[in-house]
């Protein structure tokens, strides 16, 4: 008796770890399901790691074009989208993260010209890869890294501006731009805020601020967009801030709690507080272009 006691409980216990494991597999699986789902969302840009997909499935025309770079054997390349709507639209000229132009930037751009921009991203690396290529002739991403981190601010914004003045020229455009960067690309729209004195606004996406110099000529409307865990870049929000302030300039912020650097492109990072700074930031990042732009 005591040994059929016995087996009894041991089945017994099998059966509610099973049951616990199966359930918390369910919620694991929910929970990834849960993630992709919010990724898919019409109205935001996705991850990185569907980005060649959202590229694939898109309605809009986007293309590949050579900009002209005076002084240069080069063009810039160059990925433009334009969104489906009767009226000119804004420019919004993307800047590339540290990682050049990769799909996932394009992607970005494709979202923006969902939201009714034409989106211009830059391969700003062009001319200085493998045989005068840019970001796909590197065969490593730690390569492109190294040719990101050797463009010096002065070089950048040249660059910009000649794909600035392209981008003017455009039929369908209205004659206004703004820039959106991306962490390196980030600290770059808000430099080149100060550069470019005809830039309609700005937004940065967890980069660095200019220092007083720099600020001391910045014109544009800025807007910027960080994670809560970011010590580094958020270190230079306050003194910028209080620098425009006094000013009398335009720079609106937030920051988002829990959500750390790059939150945009890695959602699915930090246990949803990526996905939450991406919902609260994009909204936020069209009413702001659309107030400048339109």
């Amino acid at each position: 008796m005591r040994r059929f006691t016995v087996v009894i409980m041991m089945v017994l216990a099998a059966s509610v770890a099973w049951t616990q494991e199966h359930d918390h597999s369910a919620h694991a699986t929910a929970e990834a399901n849960s993630a992709v789902t919010m990724q898919q969302d019409a109205n935001l840009p996705v991850g990185e790691a569907n980005a060649l997909m959202a590229l694939e499935k898109s309605p809009r025309h986007g293309e590949f074009v050579d900009v002209p770079y005076e002084g240069s054997a080069y063009p810039i390349k160059t990925w433009i989208v334009y969104p489906e709507r009767k009226e000119k639209a804004g420019v919004v000229i993307v800047i590339c993260e540290i990682y050049g132009l990769s799909d996932w930037l394009r992607a970005v751009a494709d979202q923006l010209a969902q939201d009714g921009f034409i989106a211009v991203a830059p391969d700003l690396i062009s001319g200085l890869g493998p045989g005068g290529g840019g970001t796909s002739s590197v065969s490593t991403r730690d390569s492109v890294v190294q040719l990101i981190r050797g463009l010096n601010a002065e070089e950048t914004y040249k660059r910009l501006d000649a794909v600035r003045s392209y981008a003017l020229k455009i039929p369908a455009a209205n004659g206004k731009t703004a820039t959106v960067g991306y962490c390196w690309g980030g600290g770059r729209s808000f430099g080149y805020a100060c550069a470019q004195p005809g830039l309609n606004a700005a937004v940065v996406y967890y980069g660095t601020s200019p220092d007083s110099a720099e600020l001391a000529k910045l014109d544009a409307p800025v807007l910027g967009l960080y994670g809560g865990d970011d010590a580094r870049v958020n270190a230079t929000i306050e003194p910028a801030a209080s620098h425009v302030k006094k000013m009398s300039k335009v720079y609106e912020y937030e920051i988002y709690e829990g959500a750390g650097h790059g939150f945009l492109r890695a959602q699915t990072a930090r246990e949803g507080a990526n996905m939450k700074a991406t919902q609260h930031a994009w909204p936020r990042t069209i009413e702001f272009l659309k107030k400048h732009l339109e």
